[in-house]
């Protein structure tokens, strides 16, 4: 359990809290490339880390992130004309600029210098994989993007996406970096059934295979091990032959996790703070990687009952809600009797339903956590720690643009014997350097000519 002043540090992020200034020290998504499509399209409301800011794109393609609050009479400048490389406020015409900086102000007369000393609130943009991403912190320790891999990403291969989430942020993540719950939160009846296709042996096993392990073994081992980003850690399970399955799903800070996939992964899962409330839970491809090889076989879904929701719904990457807390996720009492251990048809609405209910921002003084919980267990802490330090002056981890961002992966495997988790994914990784080529440091060899 957390103490009641360790979660409110942990959980409140608004301007001038801990947590909220060691965010701000971070490129942070504030919305999908697809919602500022043109320039000069429609402006679109931004709330994040419990500030209201407004984003457009200008004439020229620069995509400006403002206060909401026009600084003249406090009009929201959502209403605002996106033209000719600025935002007018429809109230009386002044008119800024992507940098904040009002550059006409036509209520005004015209020998008047008044403009030139009001600056609205702006935040820098940069745009990488498809999503646009915002410094808040102090100008002065701005540091470069980081590169994930998506700065050289070809356009055919951007894919960004984002789903609200009616519940605190960090208590999203910790439903993202809990590996026991495969075994019981996502199960359903016919895993029985699926046929043994002789992947139960060391090596990498088919996805279909891995929901019967997840359901074979329902109480992992876990270990962790601190990163120079953060954390990975493996859920280990003893599978029906007998052998030992991992799977490795990493933390970066603050709020980054790449959940652990067949043979590795590198799309992110991102839950970014809208406010103490609520959060986007991003998801981005960092790159392409090949599979010729097809390891791991057919989609992990396609033989689960589950429906899958898809962002193509709408279009632009956002991904509708048909369950929620309203509907109560759409749970089928008869379902979860005789086929699904929940009862709630939607795969991520399954997650959503047990992080959401409980409570916009759950009492952590109230739990009683287990050895399944390592991992959440390590990254409060690790978060805790980084806001303190901020707090006291220090600097955040995991900034450095320097750093091999693009070396962080998951992987899910039946270890060899005598085999080391800790190698998989990694630059090391023998399957990485033959897959990720991409992802790997010019320095590093690689099995390829």
């Amino acid at each position: 359990m957390l103490s009641e002043q360790d979660n409110e540090l942990l959980t409140r992020v608004g301007p001038g809290t801990p947590m909220g200034d060691l965010l701000r020290r971070y490129w942070t998504p504030a919305l999908l490339v697809s919602e500022v499509p043109t320039p000069d399209s429609d402006p679109v409301r931004v709330r994040l880390l419990g500030e209201d800011l407004v984003a457009f794109r200008d004439t020229n393609g620069q995509v400006g992130l403002v206060g909401e609050n026009c600084p003249h009479r406090g009009a929201s400048l959502y209403f605002g004309r996106n033209e000719e490389c600025g935002l007018r406020c429809p109230y009386h015409g002044w008119k800024f600029d992507a940098s904040g900086a009002c550059v006409d102000m036509p209520s005004e007369p015209p020998t008047s210098v008044f403009k030139d000393k009001v600056q609205l609130k702006s935040y820098p943009t940069h745009e990488s994989g498809g999503i646009v991403w915002t410094y808040m912190g102090p100008a002065e320790k701005m540091t470069p993007f980081r590169d994930f891999g998506t700065e050289t990403l070809a356009p055919e291969h951007v894919s960004a996406t984002k789903l609200h989430t009616t519940c605190n942020w960090v208590q999203a993540m910790e439903g993202n970096l809990d590996t026991s719950h495969i075994s019981w939160l996502h199960q359903f009846n016919g895993v029985k059934d699926i046929q043994d296709d002789g992947s139960d042996k060391p090596g990498y096993p088919s996805n279909p295979m891995s929901w019967k392990f997840w359901a074979h073994d329902r109480a992992p081992r876990l270990e962790v091990e601190d990163t120079w980003y953060g954390f990975k850690y493996v859920g280990i399970r003893t599978t029906p032959n007998g052998f030992t399955h991992v799977r490795m799903s990493a933390f970066c800070y603050p709020y980054h996790t790449v959940i652990a996939t067949v043979p590795f992964g590198c799309r992110q899962g991102l839950f970014v703070p809208i406010d103490d409330e609520n959060c986007w839970r991003y998801s981005f491809t960092s790159r392409n990687v090949e599979n010729p090889q097809g390891i791991g076989g057919a989609n992990l879904f396609s033989v689960a009952p589950f429906k899958f929701g898809r962002a193509e719904v709408n279009g632009n990457g956002i991904i509708p809600r048909e369950y929620t807390a309203e509907n109560d996720y759409g749970i089928d009492r008869d379902e979860q009797r005789h086929r699904t251990f929940s009862g709630v048809a939607e795969f991520v609405s399954q997650d959503l339903m047990v992080t959401e209910s409980m409570g916009p921002i759950y009492d952590r003084t109230q739990e009683r956590l287990g050895t399944s919980d390592k991992a959440l267990i390590r990254m409060r802490r690790l978060l805790i720690a980084a806001a303190k330090k901020v707090a006291e002056g220090g600097e955040p981890p995991a900034v450095d643009p320097d750093l091999d961002y693009r070396s962080i992966r998951s992987a899910e495997k039946i270890l060899e014997e005598g085999e080391d988790w800790r190698i998989l994914g990694t630059n090391d990784d023998p399957l990485v350097q033959e897959m990720d080529v991409d992802g790997i440091p010019a320095s590093t060899p690689t099995t390829r000519s």
